[in-house]
């Protein structure tokens, strides 16, 4: 892709100009393809499978991404640590963020930094363990020339604030979302609106939501995020279907499976609450008429959601050219030159 004026175009001037489709769901994409494991979800497969990562990078913008996301969740000291990996600290991040780098380069797209939520913050007195961890990370991100950094996945609005100044005082744009649970509030107890309109106050150019929950629960959040800050608005659901009673993935239960591993289905028996393409393509445009302008799919995205979400917000992206038709097909077709024996027969399959 030639680099013209279009290209060069940073996150803020072109969130200015329309939405910004940002492709996550990197852990259990990878997952499922036999390459990291579930549980620990350490990216171990930046350095043992690069190709496997560049691939998927190259997927979620054949689909219409945006954004290549350097896939640096969980790939902080304190996770390393858990795994007894922590020698692995600036080797993963720094060969993830080469990564993306190259793909978006490559195609034009935006490269983003991450840092995530670290599983230490409890409160002030963790604070600065937390934030040098946030500035080894976005110090290599920096080192890498990324367009901005996202901030994912926080539960408590503390940690979040933490990272936005991390990321501000680096000079970057800062995308920083919380993750809604059952009860959405922030561990400190503070309303997804409020939290965010906190984030904006602490600098961060785009706020909102990530992971947890599905698009039918994450949905009715947003209205009031949008109207409690002025600046960009993110949402980033998974694509299942929670509901009222479930409503983020970790509560999903499935009737019908008697042995789950722990009872539980997350998170690796998903599957059959994983939500088509035209529930992400309906949520994107749900979300877009409530003024949401940073859009996205988390844990569980796959390239089709992706394409779809992009198709919604009226983009035809190259995998575009494979969208479906059914048309031609040898029962359900419409085509004139389908078979009329076969058509005729559609209703017995």
């Amino acid at each position: 892709m030639s680099e013209d004026h279009e290209v060069r175009r940073g996150l803020l001037e072109r969130l200015d100009r329309g939405p910004v489709i940002c492709a996550e769901g990197y852990l259990f994409e990878l997952e499922r393809r036999g390459y990291l494991q579930a549980g620990g979800y350490v990216p171990e497969v930046v350095l043992d499978h690069p190709e496997k990562v560049r691939e998927l990078h190259r997927e979620f913008v054949h689909a219409g991404s945006d954004v290549v996301e350097a896939f640096t969740y969980y790939a902080h000291r304190e996770k390393l640590r858990l795994v007894g990996k922590e020698a692995l600290l600036e080797s993963i991040n720094r060969q993830a963020l080469a990564l993306a780098r190259e793909v978006a380069l490559e195609s034009g797209t935006l490269c983003a930094g991450n840092v995530c939520n670290t599983n230490i913050y409890v409160g002030e007195q963790t604070e600065a363990e937390v934030r040098a961890m946030f500035e080894e990370q976005v110090g290599w991100a920096v080192d890498a020339e990324v367009d901005f950094v996202i901030g994912e996945t926080f539960s408590w609005l503390g940690e979040a604030i933490v990272a936005t100044e991390v990321i501000k005082d680096a000079g970057l744009p800062a995308v920083v979302t919380l993750v809604p649970h059952r009860d959405p509030a922030t561990r400190e107890g503070v309303q997804p609106a409020e939290a965010c309109k906190a984030l904006e106050q602490a600098g961060a150019d785009v706020v909102g939501l990530n992971c947890s929950r599905g698009p039918a629960t994450m949905l009715p959040l947003l209205e009031a995020i949008r109207s409690a800050v002025s600046t960009h608005v993110a949402a980033l659901p998974v694509p299942y279907r929670t509901h009222a009673s479930e409503p983020s993935f970790q509560s999903l239960h499935d009737p019908q499976v008697a042995h789950l591993p722990e009872g539980r289905s997350f998170p690796t028996g998903l599957d059959p609450f994983t939500c088509t393409r035209y529930e992400i393509a309906e949520f994107a445009e749900a979300a877009r008429a409530l003024g949401v302008d940073y859009l996205g799919v988390c844990c569980g995205a796959a390239p089709h959601h992706i394409r779809s979400m992009a198709e919604a917000l009226g983009r035809t992206p190259p995998a575009s050219r494979y969208s479906a038709d059914m048309s031609k097909h040898a029962y359900f077709g419409t085509d004139h030159a389908a078979r009329p024996e076969y058509r005729d027969y559609a209703r017995e399959l």
